[in-house]
């Protein structure tokens, strides 16, 4: 979806007019080109468009608040020194709580005569000492001051851009709990109580539920066989029963209908091994449709891990995976096996295709385990993002970012080597804060965004793995 920004253009009565004129000139062509929409005053509304006066100030707050279901990010741009109480003014009384951007545009050595000096980099001080005087939090630019045409400003703009997403993805987000937590699972016990406080809902179903709507449809149905369809259009499944197919048809046409219903953006499903026992299907390749779909979908109703999914996929745009820290590489400390069974949406596996669960299939026939995705994930850059909830400190997580080195196993299920920079360092610190043995992942390098928007703008506890 096409992003909308707030675009404040500070200005000062003593420095050049001119420079705030061109400037917001050029950013909100820059911005429009790398394909944001820009919500900013006009030149009609105030000199140049600019803000300045509290007059000004309150215009812009009045335009950001007509335009608040869509704005998810502001960007501040100083093309002179700016009027750093205009700005904060701007920002609280607009009343948007989304995240700021504070830019300031470079000074040449050869132009530092009263008519083009531009002082920004000691402006942008100023604005951003009174934001914090207010209350506001906000992000900065990696270089002090930036032109707008450069590659580190684009760059900077896809970081805050991703930054934006994750914020305003958290908010007043439903979760999905379909069935009970397996009773072997204390690991992904969690607080929906503390979630609320941070504007996480859930919304929950007894599986009951699920496998009685599933039971008042027809194998024929024209509906279950376009689900079936899906299915064999998504994966190999040429070694999977007919009869197991139209079972996963099912469930995913009525999981499909309780999302919409619901309104839920990620689900958490109950596995291991009600469903099989009284289902007889693995429901892994339904929940790898739905994350490849952008719905991120957790086994074991492991809620905080789905919601660790979707943390990475507003970051990256891309489809996330909840795998298992499984095993050891021999005696490379810097390197763990990441596996699950597995649910892993199709993108992060190499080869799919459709099998049944080897570790299910030796308590259980294996007619009831078919269903999972087989696969090895395919080498490249990696994030790892781990929420939970510890009720003494609230929501807590940690980032990690490493590369899955494309190593192959010989093994079942979806699996891959993850190599991290002092890897014993961060599983000490799993382990010491009692943290789960899921992680989620995505095939991108994003630990950055996901750090700011946590710790600085959603109030989450993050440990940055190999930065802190």
């Amino acid at each position: 979806m096409k992003q909308t920004l707030g675009l404040i253009v500070g200005n000062r009565g003593f420095f050049p007019d001119e420079l705030a004129r061109e400037g917001r000139e050029k950013m909100i062509a820059i911005l429009e080109r790398m394909g944001f929409e820009v919500v900013a005053l006009t030149p009609q509304d105030t000199k140049f468009g600019t803000v300045e006066t509290w007059e000004d100030a309150q215009k812009c707050a009045r335009l950001f608040d007509e335009n608040r279901k869509k704005i998810t990010g502001i960007i501040v741009t100083l093309p002179n020194f700016g009027d750093e109480k205009g700005v904060a003014y701007a920002i609280r009384h607009s009343g948007l709580q989304v995240p700021v951007l504070i830019h300031a545009f470079p000074d040449r050595t050869s132009a530092l005569d009263v008519k083009n000096r531009r002082d920004s980099f000691c402006g942008k001080m100023s604005v951003c000492n009174n934001l914090r005087q207010f209350g506001i939090p906000f992000s900065l630019t990696s270089f002090h001051t930036e032109d707008p045409d450069s590659e580190d400003f684009r760059e900077d703009m896809k970081w805050f851009a991703g930054v934006c997403r994750v914020v305003q993805g958290f908010k007043n987000v439903k979760v999905g709990a379909i069935g009970a937590r397996p009773n072997a699972f204390n690991t992904v016990r969690f607080s929906e109580k503390m979630l609320e406080g941070y504007g996480i809902s859930v919304e929950v179903a007894d599986f009951s539920e699920i496998l009685g709507k599933i039971g008042r449809l027809k194998d024929n149905d024209p509906l279950v066989q376009q689900k079936v369809k899906e299915i064999k259009d998504y994966i190999d499944t040429s070694s999977v029963p007919e009869g197991a197919l139209v079972k996963m048809g099912k469930l995913k046409l009525v999981l499909e209908e309780w999302v919409k219903e619901t309104g839920v953006s990620l689900l958490a499903l109950q596995c291991w091994t009600s469903i099989e026992e009284n289902f007889g299907v693995m429901p892994c390749t339904v929940m790898s449709m739905f994350s490849e779909n952008f719905i991120p979908s957790a086994c074991e109703v492991d809620v905080t891990g789905s919601l660790s999914m979707y943390a990475l996929q507003l970051a990256s745009q891309k489809p996330s995976a909840l795998v298992d820290w499984n095993n050891n590489v021999d005696d490379d400390p810097d390197k763990a096996i990441l596996f699950h069974c597995s649910n892993f949406p199709k993108s992060l596996l190499q080869n799919a295709r459709m099998g049944f669960g080897d570790i299910i299939s030796s308590t259980l026939p294996k007619e009831n385990a078919y269903g999972t995705c087989y696969g090895m994930i395919p080498q490249g850059p990696l994030t790892l993002c781990r929420l939970t909830t510890d009720d003494l400190n609230g929501v807590t997580g940690y980032i990690a970012e490493g590369e899955i080195t494309g190593e192959k196993l010989e093994t079942f299920g979806g699996v891959g080597v993850a190599k991290i920079d002092a890897l014993q360092d961060l599983l000490a610190f799993i382990c010491e804060r009692g943290f789960e043995h899921h992680v989620a992942i995505n095939l991108s390098l994003v630990g950055d965004t996901l750090v700011e928007a946590f710790d600085k703008y959603l109030g989450f506890d993050i440990y940055w793995h190999g930065v802190e």
